[in-house]
């Protein structure tokens, strides 16, 4: 093994979430040294994460070398790990006309990047370019573990296993960490005093089990409290970020009648079911807080922001880093150094869900230290959030 690891981020452009993702890289003391490859399509873009990221690493006391590359088997060459975060097509013309079109046919979408007739097509887009991802890693960095970022993430993760099996993979989402802490928020406590177990599929896992640490050691469901807490009104609390459109109620109407509560938010939940977004039904619309069109509103405020902070990050002499809810780091680090973590990741369902068809892809607890990304046997999930 050499003395520092090679990362190569496909997809770079995506300059945010390679800061993000980079900042905690920087701040692990095994990774401070990592030889990290940069790859996207646009050049422009590519330079302005080169700038970003070679202050990331100077703010850190990381000395590491920086490459930028716009030829994708030449950044993956004898790579270690392989991140990649890209969206075919971006918001123009592509997530616009997954909108447009099925809006014209009576569809309404919040997100449309899982399943539906939006997260299908952003599937048959995407699919064709993880497959030549994996084509160039099988020649140039056969042994690299790739961390996917790519929505929609079970249909991805699915179609690379079943063509490339050999790939060493995993598909990373933060929704199984993010709620949690959510809840913690919603529940006025210290989210490291949370203990649960989670699973399912992306976007649809569920808490199997939900608890909370108490002064004498010991753990108590949390399921009876969260559900007082929310028919006093007392939760969930205002978006953390400040959304307003984004409530959070359909997935605690959810909860009251499942019992369980789901990983991702209340924008994509209603979505995923027949419940709340109804022709001729703009009550419930209202009623649940139901924000059409989210993901679109969200592409527009994001690209109208990029310019002013890509001019702070430039003008800035250092970037603080604050630590993500990602597990990317964590991953290198622990099949790096050997040093164990457990992540929630998705992957081929090899008897782990039993009540789930059997090579799909699931999101289950997984085990990682220098033998790879392990995942851990769920048994059966309830009947009714396998259904």
């Amino acid at each position: 093994m050499m003395t520092a690891p090679k990362i190569t981020f496909i997809g770079a452009g995506s300059t945010i979430f390679v800061k993000n993702i980079l900042g905690d890289v920087f701040h692990r003391e095994a990774l401070k040294t990592a030889h990290i490859a940069l790859m996207d399509i646009d050049p422009t873009r590519l330079e302005e994460s080169h700038i970003v990221v070679r202050k990331l690493m100077d703010s850190a006391g990381a000395s590491g070398k920086i490459t930028c590359h716009t030829q994708q088997k030449e950044a993956l060459h004898d790579a270690d790990f392989v991140v990649v975060a890209f969206q075919i097509g971006g918001y123009e013309p592509c997530t616009v006309t997954d909108f447009e079109v099925c809006k014209r046919h009576g569809l309404e979408q919040t997100i449309a990047d899982t399943l539906g007739p939006g997260g299908i097509m952003r599937a048959l887009r995407t699919i064709p370019h993880l497959w030549q991802i994996c084509e160039d890693m099988t020649e140039v960095c056969p042994d690299a573990t790739m961390l996917n970022y790519v929505n929609p993430m079970a249909m991805n993760t699915w179609a690379m296993y079943a063509r490339y099996p050999h790939i060493k993979q995993v598909g990373l989402c933060h929704s199984v960490q993010g709620t949690a802490e959510e809840l913690a928020r919603d529940l006025n406590i210290d989210p490291a005093t949370l203990r649960y177990r989670c699973a399912g599929i992306n976007h649809m896992a569920f808490y199997l089990e939900l608890e909370r640490k108490t002064a004498d050691g010991s753990y108590v469901n949390l399921y009876p409290e969260l559900l007082a807490a929310y028919e006093a009104g007392q939760a969930p609390k205002p978006n953390i970020h400040g959304n307003t459109r984004c409530q959070n109620i359909v997935r605690y109407e959810m909860f009251k009648k499942l019992g369980y509560f789901v990983t991702e938010s209340s924008e994509h939940f209603a979505e995923y079911t027949p419940w709340f977004i109804k022709p001729g039904r703009e009550d419930l619309i209202e009623r649940y807080k139901v924000p059409l069109d989210e993901y679109p509103k969200r592409c527009v405020e994001q690209l109208a922001n990029w310019h002013k902070e890509l001019e702070e990050y430039k003008n800035a002499s250092r970037i603080d880093i604050k630590p993500s809810r990602e597990y990317a780091s964590t991953i290198m680090n622990a099949i790096w150094t050997g040093e164990p973590s457990v992540i929630y990741g998705n992957v081929r369902n090899d008897g782990l869900i039993d009540n789930l068809p059997q090579g799909c892809c699931v999101e289950v607890a997984c085990l990682v230290d220098a033998n790879g990304i392990q995942p851990t046997k769920v048994g059966t999930l309830p009947s009714h959030l396998a259904a």
